[in-house]
């Protein structure tokens, strides 16, 4: 019975018919959300109000570092699959993070203050590369408490992202509103102390983690020791790029191609018919993913500015009402774990692709809506704050619509031995998406324009431009989810312990027809 619990990751009970192990990656991410969206919601008002950047410089540069904290995840998730485990690269990762949440803390004079404006930059640096540790791997230990077909795999990480945007919706209302009432050290401060607290629980929960996210084999010290020096490394490359924008951007043509090539190659030539098939719809769905993060990603950059400039805030500091949509998955995350799970006993919950192109309509229906309800108010006039409330009920049940689906489909597609390169590529997706919502709030910026009028104006257009190309992508995604779902195979899905059981008694019956096993060709 207990190599039972073991192979399922319920070697220490369990807590709500899940591993206990699945709390304590809920509250240490958690508190990695608290500091992370925390400081998101300050960023883009810290770059205009206190560094004085132009809208569509700070548009840039927001997008450019939310980029890189999505493309650091492939560099950590390597590191983790070959060398250093899950578990290693998540506390070192939190370190990382905790060091470069309390340096942004350190604001200077603001303007030309070039040696306090260095410093924004490298804990930006630490911030990029300790998510890069962290993000990935964190997820991929979620995964690794459950066999592969197990049916609490999707409402586990519902319930992990409950615990994402739980910490999300704290540390937007929080940090925010130290941030802009009693200034920016204080709301940074608070999300340093945050990443402390997650740094704290991860470590006091490691026996009840089961053994998984261990290094693959023995490391010396030397070694472990030489790969961080290479995170360090890299937080240098990533204070250089964060200053360079357009580097970032090349950056991702480049390698997103090497590594989507590299994927592909790999899976024609290495893996068999079927896990190369569900590669193949897993890359599919990032792809549908960067549109959906083009989009969604305003939030924190043009929405947040659009909010503060043009909306009848009725008093409430701007950076507050990023808060909404963590608190709407807090809220309906339950209601969308319990609807899947309800549909899925009667085999009629939809396709994971099906569920994409879901996604993809609401966010940009939610453009659309706020539109709408600007021309409704006049252009003269402020907007009414219900249409905020409107645009973030429908980013969020796009979101749950797509991004924990995602994260199931993405381990779950994954053979074991690629699980953390394909979360890697899956979160590089969110990179190429965050990048594009730069470039998109660069066109809403409106720089030079005379009037705020105008500027309202503009930034409606655009989001009248990306809400209609949303739905229409949204349409064509639902339109092939049914070929994109028969390249998932689910039919002949296996967990690893019963593919190594399969090929140990097939090696067995080769040898006893006096074949060698190495010659059959694998099912």
């Amino acid at each position: 019975m207990a190599s039972q619990y073991a192979e399922s990751g319920d070697a220490r009970g369990t807590f709500l018919g899940h591993p206990k192990g699945l709390f304590v990656l809920f509250f240490a991410e958690m508190w990695e959300r608290f500091s992370y969206y925390g400081m998101r919601a300050l960023l883009i008002f810290y770059l205009t109000k206190h560094w004085l950047f132009s809208d569509g410089d700070a548009g840039v540069i927001y997008g450019a570092y939310t980029a890189l904290v999505y493309i650091t995840p492939v560099l950590g998730g390597y590191l983790a699959d070959r060398y250093l485990g899950q578990r290693k690269a998540v506390a070192y990762g939190a370190v990382l993070l905790t060091f470069g949440h309390f340096l942004m803390g350190f604001e200077g004079s603001g303007g030309d203050d070039a040696f306090a404006l260095n410093m924004f930059w490298l804990a930006l640096a630490f911030i990029i590369v300790g998510s890069g540790f962290l993000k990935a791997n964190i997820s991929v230990i979620v995964g690794q408490l459950y066999p592969r077909t197990d049916t609490r795999r999707d409402p586990a990480y519902t319930i992990f992202y409950m615990g994402i945007n739980l910490g999300a919706f704290l540390g937007s209302l929080l940090c925010g509103y130290l941030g802009e009432e009693y200034g920016w050290s204080y709301g940074f401060g608070a999300a340093g102390v945050g990443m402390l607290l997650g740094l704290i629980v991860f470590i006091w929960g490691k026996p009840l983690l089961v053994g998984r996210g261990e290094a693959p084999a023995p490391l010396s010290k030397g070694k472990e020791w030489g790969l961080y020096v290479v995170g360090l490394l890299a937080v240098v490359l990533c204070w250089w790029m964060v200053q360079n924008q357009d580097v970032v951007g090349t950056l991702l043509g480049i390698f997103g191609a090497i590594l989507v090539l590299g994927v592909v190659f790999y899976s024609i030539i290495k893996l068999p018919a079927h896990d190369r098939d569900r590669i193949f719809a897993a890359l599919f769905l990032i792809f549908v993913s960067i549109v959906f993060w083009a989009l969604f990603e305003q939030a924190g950059n043009s929405l947040n500015l659009f909010t503060d400039r043009y909306v009848d805030r009725m008093g409430v500091p701007a950076s507050m009402f990023q808060s909404l949509n963590a608190a709407y998955i807090f809220l309906l995350a339950p209601v969308f774990a319990a609807i899947w799970t309800a549909l899925g006993r009667h085999n009629r919950e939809p396709s994971a692709p099906f569920k994409f192109g879901l996604g993809v309509i609401q966010v940009g229906l939610g453009f659309l809506v706020l539109v709408w309800g600007a021309q409704a108010a006049g252009m003269d006039n402020s907007v009414p704050v219900i249409f905020i409330f409107l645009i973030y009920l429908l980013h969020t049940t796009g979101e749950l619509s797509l991004s924990p689906v995602g994260l199931s489909a993405m381990n779950r597609l994954a053979p074991a031995h690629m699980a953390s390169l394909i979360m890697g590529t899956w979160f590089f997706a969110s990179a190429t998406g965050n990048y594009a919502a730069g470039l998109i709030s660069r066109a809403a910026g409106g720089d030079g324009l005379e009037s705020a009028e105008a500027g309202k104006e503009l930034v409606l257009g655009v989001y009248t431009t990306v809400g209609w190309y949303g739905i229409g992508i949204g349409v064509a995604v639902l339109a092939i989810s049914p070929l994109v779902k028969k390249l998932m195979h689910l039919d002949t899905l296996r967990d690893d312990s019963e593919e190594l059981l399969g090929d140990s008694e097939a090696g067995l019956e080769a040898q006893e027809a006096g074949v060698h096993p190495e010659n059959t060709p694998r099912a």
